[in-house]
């Protein structure tokens, strides 16, 4: 039986395979067309799956494209020399591999060819590429290199021109078409930025996977299985993971493996709430890759808090340094009104995790003497999440200045921090499940808490204006309402210098909101004394 894979390229025969039928097509129609194609994408999204399956199908497909694979991810450390000796070698391999897979045997023109080459540099490799035109009776060649980062610093220019030399002469066209596939961008490889060598790039985008990809990798379990999954659990993966491919196979390989569910027992969302729950307290690459990321530039958290928390956003910004980077990493997209936003809730959560402080000194102060969180747990079980919120009101209001002395934490955004942690642990005392749903719109956090077969929401927000507040409501009240919800809670803190504490209560067709203005104190009281 075949299983979810998530530590490396995928293979079809030994694991469930999104085949991203539309984007192989397009692939391959533009390596016909004789194309110089860029695909850069963060790690763990696909991208050595996704060519090796176009390599797969060019080889058995097409006789007359010769497709040469290579990998540059152990080149980066070489000398120059070395760096055109080792890519001489790989070459050679993978040119007889091409024949190899066919059942053919190279020509000997091609034999003697590869015998008598020997490559020391950008120019004798096109002079190789020149001469192996010739003896290719009409095949073309198409050339993909993975991990295109590892080409060592020093011979990126001199390749990259190369290439170019190729694609723009009337004469040479060979490599037909070339392929480069990599986490960072040709900009960002640090090459003499007098010059653009790669300018005839044809960028191609391999997006995260669809809800109907999805729904696709899961019936291939199902067909082999016959333990079916249903509709709201393969809904809640795709908005949770935004089809991010790594975390899309990490759910699925908990729900069938790890969480023993017998196989008679259809997948279910108190399942999902366990996996939620469990990939939150493991350490995964996909989590280090990212948290490895956002924690090497301090100014990447003032960034993704602002994305995270201020409905007015940050505007989307190509060219701005910080961003790029946080692009390149797979962390943030271009959103709605060209603003950037967090690529998915998983990641989201994540980040906030990741910037909490694990102690905010303030846990003791959470109650009054006497009460503690099992306090707010009515006689049936539920949660009573009106105190448990207004009870959280008056700690800020207890705590005054002593919100500021959070270690870590930016004043702006140090009261949904609190509320954050507050609630979460909460939720792992009652032995609840909390989950991010951030698609309805920039700078709100709204925080879904599952508890005994009940589902509570909490919006939260930073005041942003009057019109702002009551729009909040009214998205809120729109979001109840297609989650056939009674009630929300909306949460917004103020961080002016003279804000008014406010709690009101709205119903709209039979649906509550409990709404919440939570003044944040600006400054610490002046400690200084009248002198008589």
């Amino acid at each position: 039986m075949r299983c979810f894979e998530t530590r490396g390229p995928v293979n079809p025969e030994k694991n469930y395979v999104v085949s991203r039928t539309e984007e192989t097509a397009d692939f391959i129609n533009r390596i016909k067309m004789g194309r110089y194609i860029v695909l850069f994408a963060p790690r763990q999204t696909g991208k050595t799956t996704f060519f090796k399956q176009a390599i797969n199908i060019l080889v058995t497909d097409e006789p007359n494209i010769i497709p040469i694979q290579m990998n540059f991810d152990t080149y980066a450390e070489l000398s120059m020399s070395e760096f055109y000796e080792c890519l001489y070698e790989d070459l050679r391999e993978e040119i007889v591999n091409v024949f190899d897979r066919r059942d053919s045997v190279p020509p000997d023109t091609l034999t003697e060819l590869l015998d008598d080459t020997i490559l020391t540099n950008a120019f004798s490799m096109r002079r190789f590429f020149s001469k192996f035109e010739r003896v290719l009776n009409n095949q073309k060649v198409l050339l993909i290199i993975d991990e295109f980062d590892g080409i060592p610093q020093d011979a990126v220019s001199g390749f990259l021109n190369a290439l170019r030399h190729v694609y723009l002469s009337d004469n040479l066209h060979c490599p037909y078409s070339v392929g480069i596939v990599g986490v960072k961008s040709i900009a960002q490889l640090n090459y003499d930025r007098s010059i653009s060598p790669f300018n005839i790039q044809d960028d191609f985008n391999l997006p995260n996977f669809t809800l109907k990809q999805i729904q696709e990798l899961f019936s291939q379990y199902t067909e082999e299985t016959g333990q079916d999954f249903t509709p709201e659990v393969i809904e809640i993966i795709q908005k949770q993971t935004g089809g991010q491919p790594f975390l899309v196979s990490r759910f699925g390989q908990i729900l069938t493996e790890e969480l023993g569910i017998p196989k008679t027992e259809t997948i279910c969302m108190e399942h999902f709430l366990h996996a939620h729950s469990r990939i939150f307290q493991e350490r995964n690459v996909n989590f280090e890759h990212l948290l490895t990321n956002v924690r090497q530039e301090p100014r990447f958290k003032s960034i993704l808090m602002k994305i995270i928390s201020f409905e007015s956003g940050v505007p989307f910004n190509l060219y701005d340094d910080l961003m790029n980077e946080l692009i390149t990493y797979g962390i943030i997209a271009k959103g709605k009104d060209d603003l950037c936003e967090i690529v998915n809730p998983i990641y989201q959560q994540c980040i906030l995790q990741a910037f909490r402080p694990l102690i905010n000194g303030l846990e003791n102060e959470y109650f009054l003497e006497g009460t503690d969180f099992k306090d707010y747990l009515s006689p049936t079980g539920y949660i009573d999440l009106e105190r448990l919120l207004d009870n959280f009101r008056d700690f800020i209001a207890r705590v005054g200045f002593r919100i500021l002395q959070v270690p870590d934490t930016p004043q702006e955004f140090v009261g949904q921090d609190l509320l954050y942690a507050y609630l979460d642990q909460f939720v792992s005392i009652v032995r609840g499940a909390m989950y991010l749903e951030v698609q309805t719109g920039r700078g709100r956090i709204d925080l879904i808490i599952c508890h005994n077969g009940r589902k509570y929401i909490v919006e939260t927000k930073i005041w942003e204006g009057e019109r702002r507040y009551q729009s909040g409501k009214k998205q809120l009240m729109t979001y109840l309402k297609l989650e056939q919800a009674i009630e929300g809670y909306y949460v917004v803190f103020d961080h002016r210098e003279t804000p008014t504490s406010l709690t009101e209560m709205e119903t709209e067709e039979n649906i509550t909101i409990r709404s919440y203005v939570i003044p944040v104190v600006q400054e610490r009281p002046s400690s200084t004394s009248s002198i008589p």
